[in-house]
């Protein structure tokens, strides 16, 4: 199926709806269609989206999921006033870079695609508030991730990710992130996430992770904890099946005694090496007692 070139000369047209009609193409005068503003082209079988798709300044909404799409055009990034983007089961293998210059971008939903990687340009996006990855084939995160200072969910599950960049700290308004089922790939989770003081939902299932970081135990907002099929030691798995504050509220407690037997320590060698220090100046000449 095919649209009619004439579809550009409905200008004044705002919404359109056009889901699961088999269409293998858009006219070139598509574009042409200015005051769009909401678009559905979800369920078709289009392959590309033509060049003239970047006049279409006044576009908030875009749904184009489950079509054959291998790529999104550079002209995406002429789409200044764009705030949802939703591009799950297609064949994307990258995103253009000009995503960034998509800044009123709030929601991108990039599940089920065969992204590998995505471009620095992704933390230009700074209203971004949801971001999902689920399934592709992602390795790992740009460190621009952690300029996303409105990020609310991130979902980067069903990938092949190795490492969660440190600086995801930065995203401070995470609430939800979901890490879960990168299998061999994931070992350790960032030693900053203790930082994400607003996180209340967390997924590691499925990785290798053995050891939570220390810092997990300023997670204090965290109630719902997921780490089925992973191989955690510490904590031990009978305090993981008690909920997500008790294992806030472990690591935090193996944190302080591990803090007090430091500092246990640290006073012990300072007063060996007191004592040492003053048998020698005893054994020296004229130099008398250590004042108390």
């Amino acid at each position: 199926m095919a649209l009619p070139s004439t579809i550009g000369s409905l200008r004044y047209l705002t919404k359109l709806d056009l889901h699961s009609n088999q269409l293998i193409n858009l006219p070139d005068t598509f574009g042409e269609l200015s005051n769009l503003i909401d678009l559905d082209l979800c369920a078709n079988q289009l392959k590309s989206l033509p060049t003239s798709f970047g006049n279409l300044t006044n576009l908030a909404n875009l749904d184009v999921s489950s079509n054959l799409l291998k790529v999104l055009p550079d002209c995406l990034g002429k789409l200044k006033n764009l705030r949802r983007l939703i591009a799950e089961t297609n064949e994307l293998e990258e995103l253009p870079y000009t995503i960034g210059s998509c800044t009123s971008l709030v929601e991108l939903r990039l599940d089920f695609n065969q992204l590998k990687a995505l471009p620095e340009a992704i933390g230009k996006l700074e209203k971004l508030e949801i971001l999902t990855l689920h399934y592709n084939r992602i390795k790992g995160l740009p460190t621009t991730i952690g300029q996303l200072i409105r990020l609310r969910e991130l979902d980067v599950s069903f990938n092949e990710v190795e490492m969660i960049p440190e600086n995801i700290c930065f995203a401070a308004n995470l609430v939800k992130l979901n890490v879960s089922r990168n299998f061999a790939d994931l070992r350790a989770l960032p030693k900053s996430i203790g930082e994400l003081e607003m996180l209340e939902e967390l997924d590691i299932s499925s990785n290798q992770i053995r050891v939570l970081p220390e810092s997990f135990g300023n997670l204090s907002k965290l109630r719902v904890f997921h780490a089925d099929e992973t191989p955690l030691e510490v904590p031990p798995k009978e305090v993981v099946k008690l909920g997500a504050q008790e294992v806030v509220n472990y690591m935090k407690n193996m944190v302080a005694v591990r803090g007090a037997k430091q500092k246990e320590t640290d006073e012990r060698s300072f007063w060996t090496w007191l004592r040492s220090l003053f048998g020698c100046c005893k054994k020296s000449q004229g130099l008398g007692s250590i004042p108390a």
